[in-house]
């Protein structure tokens, strides 16, 4: 072991506190690594100790304890040299002078990447602590995709954290502890790190849930006596006979963790008396087929609860987690839960992918563990190609790190693992990104269901697709997946940009048109001034600005023709004078006003306070971000917006329209049974289908029907009022504007 010097071996020392010194971790390494490496492990250390010299935690503590004591938690869990050198310096090129290139002179690039992995973005100045958060997460899931040590050393970091956490102010407490329960427990679970996972959930429960955590904590305490003399006999007899049956086996009693209590008691409304008088046992065995026969055993033992065994050896959970769950019915009734596994299985399930820790070893790559993450791996990359920005990214994750999943099976047998409350979107885009894309209905068990059904595990599920498919915004109110939502927001906006390239070039050559000039007469060297004035990467860029309603194409247009001296004497006119046409005079010198087909999209929309219809005299105005939204032009709500005068343009429907429209109309009744179903029957018979009614009773002699319907233009709308008004009962019926 390196020689320890006798300062470094009081740097540790805190009153009241154990001492944790470098020469314990050396120690305890040299159970699995070699003399050389735990020489690097000192070096990284005696780094860590000079950048660090001065600097002190919140606990009174010198900084270098804490690096120090992340390296302990990684060796416990038996990490190789280098990612404990790197805990030893995660701190370095954050809280010191010290750089990444600095540390990669000093050791390698390798150590380096690992450091600048954990380090945070200090060098960008956010607006606002979420967006700080989601960006340094983000980095940091990044770097894991590329080496997943990263996020092994951010776990360390973030338990001990936790584990010093009282001396924190209780908002900065209660907001680390929200942060881990939500983020850093999952993450945890996800890569099957059982021990490190229930450590962080009880310290963020007994942060985050004071009083809770107490009065629970002390109700384990008192149940523990009473319990103790029923756990020893359940165990004798189920140790009993296993033994008769020629079993080896190591049978024992499994405490129950407070936050998983009180995860049970919330989740599903139990008392705590409800929780706890369910008794836990684990049973490990040498072999897998052994773990099958030892469930035969005990099921003779004590009969099995109908409905509650799980096989995860056959099905092993998303995190690669393994073992036979069975609940049976013990002595005068009792509740028992058993899990049956390998010892194999029991290390998987405590340490996860750092069961098997060989770094980048070739015999490690059919370890489930190590597929699980693999495949998490490829998931994390998915999702950060198409969220837009950090924040986005962060909300992806968060959703998709579900504890809890179900189990589906596509035709040819495969299974998929989805989170909880997963639709058939959900999994369409599990199977395919084109699948989900393209997919238009879907057989579950060989029977047609509605796109937005939830799974259930055990399902075999069967998409439908066309070609001509494509994904829908509503797809957004119902998928639970991030790799679901990633790509139907991925698609939609790039669909918006094209629409709004198309829209936006209508509109700036329509009032080029009005101004005696045509787009493709402008000089290339003028368009080209115009975006680097704008700071806009090409013209499509300047076209869609115009159609997302950011920028008004007239003034687009006059900044195109005023500078080169072209265009009519308005336009000459209107650059001496410097003022805008009025709407009248623009209505009058346009030549065509807006084509609406009904078609564009996601960048024209059509008002719901007025919701017109082929038909109705239109005018449209810009909506920065959304585009071109439409009215009535005998709508309330414009009165004041069209004071904007270049915001507004004269629209026009096309003549042969073959797309529907939703609009709204009111109709005043008699309080009769069965009235809103001969209303509906009646409109059916129309052609129009129904989006939505309310129903409001007035003074109990009448009520007040409210429809939005789907029809095809005024002349339609006209034929289903005449049709409705003709009914008995109907006193009343009128078109709607808010």
């Amino acid at each position: 072991m390196p020689p320890v010097t006798a300062d470094l071996m009081t740097l540790h020392s805190h009153p009241g506190k154990p001492r944790f010194l470098i020469s314990d971790l050396c120690v305890a390494l040299e159970s699995y690594l070699t003399p050389a490496q735990i020489q690097e492990v000192y070096r990284a250390y005696m780094f860590s100790a000079e950048a660090h010299e001065g600097q002190q935690r919140m606990t009174g503590e010198p900084y270098i304890y804490h690096p120090l004591a992340v390296a302990r938690i990684l060796a416990n869990i038996q990490m190789d040299y280098k990612c404990l050198m790197a805990a030893i310096l995660h701190d370095v090129i954050e809280d010191t002078h010290i750089s990444k290139a600095q540390i990669a002179e000093a050791f390698d690039e390798e150590i380096a990447q690992l450091v600048d992995g954990v380090s945070k973005l200090t060098q960008i100045d956010f607006r606002s602590r979420r967006e700080a958060q989601a960006a340094n997460f983000r980095k940091m899931l990044l770097a894991m995709t590329r080496d997943i040590r990263v996020i092994m050393i951010k776990l360390a970091d973030r338990l001990h954290n936790m584990r010093t956490l009282g001396v924190m102010r209780p908002e900065k407490r209660r907001r680390i502890a929200r942060e881990t329960l939500d983020i850093y427990v999952p993450i945890a679970n996800r890569l099957g790190i059982n021990s490190v996972r229930t450590e962080l959930e009880e310290l963020g429960f007994a942060a985050y849930w004071p009083m809770r955590y107490r009065v629970l904590r002390n109700a384990v305490k008192q149940a523990r006596g009473n319990r103790k003399r029923v756990l020893g006999s359940i165990e004798a007899a189920i140790s009993a006979r296993l033994a008769d049956d020629g079993f080896k086996a190591e049978v024992k009693g499994r405490e129950k963790h407070t936050y998983s209590i009180y995860k049970k008691m919330r989740q599903k409304k139990l008392s705590f008396s409800e929780v706890a008088d369910v008794y836990a046992f684990r049973v490990i065995v040498d072999q897998t087929d052994t773990c099958y026969r030892v469930l035969g055993a005990v099921h003779n033992l004590y009969k099995p609860v109908a409905g509650r065994f799980k096989d995860y050896i056959a099905i092993p959970k998303v995190n690669g987690y393994q073992s036979l769950h069975t609940v049976l019915f013990g002595p005068h009734g009792i509740p028992i839960e058993i899990q049956i596994r390998t010892e194999e299985m029991h290390r998987v399930a405590e340490s996860g992918i750092a069961a098997h820790w060989l770094y980048k070893a070739a015999k490690e790559e059919d370890n489930l563990s190590q597929v699980a993450v693999s495949d998490w791996m490829k998931h994390l990359l998915d999702l950060q190609q198409g969220a837009g920005d950090s924040v986005e990214f962060l909300d992806h994750v968060k959703v998709d790190l579900f504890p809890e999943e179900v189990y589906v099976f596509t035709p040819r047998g495969k299974i998929l693992v989805l989170a909880k409350g997963s639709t058939v979107i959900d999994f369409a885009y599990a199977v395919h990104t084109d699948v989900g894309n393209s997919c238009v209905a879907a057989r579950i068990d060989r029977r047609m269901v509605p796109l937005r059904t939830q799974l259930v595990s055990g399902q075999t599920v069967e998409i439908i697709c066309s070609e001509t498919a494509a994904p829908k915004a509503a797809w957004l109110n119902f998928v639970v997946t991030g790799k679901a939502r990633v790509n139907i927001r991925s698609y939609l906006k790039n669909l918006q940009k094209q629409e709004a390239i198309a829209l936006g070039g209508r509109l700036l050559e329509k009032e080029l048109n009005v101004l005696g000039e045509t787009l493709e007469r402008i000089p290339e060297k003028r368009v080209s001034q115009l975006l680097t004035d704008f700071r806009l990467r090409d013209k499509e860029m300047l076209l869609m600005e115009i159609g997302l309603g950011n920028r008004m194409p007239l003034l687009v247009a006059r900044q195109l023709l005023e500078e080169i001296g072209r265009g009519n004497g308005e336009a000459q006119e209107s650059k001496k004078s410097g003022k805008k046409r009025s709407l009248k005079e623009r209505e009058g010198k346009q030549s065509r006003p807006l084509i609406i087909t009904g078609t564009e999209g996601m960048v024209v929309k059509f008002a719901k306070c007025c919701r017109p219809i082929p038909g109705d005299n239109a005018i449209a105005n810009f909506s920065p971000g959304k585009g071109v939204v439409v009215h009535r032009q005998e709508c309330r709500n414009i009165g004041e917006l069209r004071k904007q005068e270049s915001d507004w343009i004269y629209v026009q429907w096309e003549a042969t329209q073959t797309n529907t429209f939703s609009t709204e109309i009111k109709v005043e009744t008699d309080n009769r049974r069965g009235v809103l179903a001969t209303i509906a029957a009646a409109i059916s018979e129309m052609g129009s289908n129904i989006e939505n009614v309310s129903m409001d009773v007035q003074d109990g002699a009448t009520s007040s029907l409210k429809f939005v319907l789907a029809v095809e233009d005024r002349r339609h709308l006209a034929g289903i009022i005449r049709r409705v008004r003709s009914l008995p009962h109907v006193l009343r019926i009128s078109r709607t504007m808010q």
